[in-house]
């Protein structure tokens, strides 16, 4: 699905090592995505945000633009995958078969597993003992992470800025109760600010080790000195990440893969709008900004640790951006057909691809059962 980036915690002892299940270690976590779930089924039913929706609401699709979305669906999630490759230059070197075998699956982690604990498979089906560490690994998933949070907030707070919405605003979002259109806007800036701390951050541990690791020890190290140093050796790691910016082929080719990557997730989002239907109260289609500003409010929305599949989390990220662009009337018909088939279309696509790789090789299959087992 598209997504930006969590914060991915370094794994430390593996679980065979500690005796726990997978259940037991992850038990906050589990009990956490439950709950979120039934926060958004109670959603559900006391709103207009229905998963599902009505016959009638499908009467304006242009069916012929479904297979072209799936088409540009299958490109965005290829450069999604690939641009990786520049990433992982200074970890080792991986054919671009293998890369996408490791990330599709990965993917469909992300997508399946709660409260996004999907984000350690990746790192941990490329690993090789004595060739790749997970660090090294998980260093570059950070980073990707990190950057692409940064360049899809920034698109989204300058929709935000410069795309006209309608006047005057609603008070609510459409479809979820208490959700004001206020602290929507104001969450999207508050995604770049984290983003940007975060990126900036990182990269003064990348660029001037010695110099941030004063800095936190000048700060930090007055409250806590064991604090303090696992800080350094957190951001020393996730610093690692950013070796490609040591390469500007390697810089330039993995931020150029991932504006196709975001640019063909934009395109195929305002294609399905306008195949959908969705048009404003005067009868004019969707812009391709007011497409970003959908795709980096789905972006930002999705970052809320939910449940599997993230059944109403995107539909919700959807809603709110849709919301300050188009009447309530055509969110919950058009609008509904659309967030259906654009999550339908992602979901399928992203189990379907992982599915091919681990029937069309066993090892992939193991590979995932102990990642899983040790993330």
């Amino acid at each position: 699905m598209s997504e930006p980036i969590p914060s991915i915690p370094i794994p430390s002892i593996p679980i065979k090592a500690a005796g726990e299940s997978f259940v037991r270690r992850h038990a906050w976590k589990l009990t956490a995505s439950a709950l979120i779930t039934l926060g958004f089924a109670f959603i559900v039913i006391r709103g207009d945000l229905k998963l599902k929706p009505e016959l009638a609401d499908f009467e304006h699709v242009r069916w012929w633009t479904l297979p072209a979305y799936v088409a540009l669906c299958i490109a965005m999630n290829y450069f999604r995958a690939v641009r990786w490759r520049f990433l992982l230059r200074g970890v080792g070197d991986f054919g671009i078969r293998r890369i996408l075998t490791v990330s599709w699956i990965g993917f469909a982690a992300i997508l399946i597993m709660p409260l996004r604990l999907g984000e350690f498979v990746r790192p941990m089906m490329l690993r090789e003992k004595g060739k790749v560490s997970l660090t090294a690994a998980t260093s570059t998933v950070v980073a990707e992470r990190v950057v692409d949070g940064l360049y899809l907030s920034l698109v989204l707070a300058l929709a935000l800025i410069f795309v006209p919405t309608i006047q005057p605003l609603p008070e609510y979002v459409v479809g979820l109760e208490g959700v004001k259109v206020a602290n929507v806007r104001i969450y999207g800036f508050v995604m770049l600010a984290i983003f940007a701390a975060a990126f900036v951050s990182i990269a003064i541990f990348y660029f001037a080790p010695t110099f941030a690791t004063r800095v936190l020890r000048l700060t930090f190290g007055k409250i806590s000195t064991k604090l303090t140093d696992k800080l350094v050796d957190t951001f020393e790691k996730f610093a690692a990440g950013l070796a490609m910016f040591g390469s500007k082929r390697d810089a330039g080719g993995f931020l150029f893969e991932s504006t196709l990557y975001w640019g063909a997730n934009a395109l195929g989002m305002w294609l399905l709008a306008w195949g959908c239907g969705v048009h404003h109260a005067d009868g004019s289609v969707i812009s391709f900004g007011e497409t970003c500003a959908l795709m980096g409010m789905l972006g930002v929305t999705i970052l809320i640790p939910g449940p599997p599949g993230l059944a109403g989390v995107f539909q919700a990220g959807i809603y709110c951006g849709a919301t300050m662009y188009f009447p309530a009337s055509v969110i919950l018909a058009q609008g509904r057909a659309y967030a259906f088939l654009l999550y339908a279309v992602q979901f399928l696509w992203t189990v379907l691809a992982a599915g091919y790789f681990l029937v069309a090789d066993r090892a992939n299959m193991s590979a995932l059962k102990r990642a899983i087992a040790t993330s």
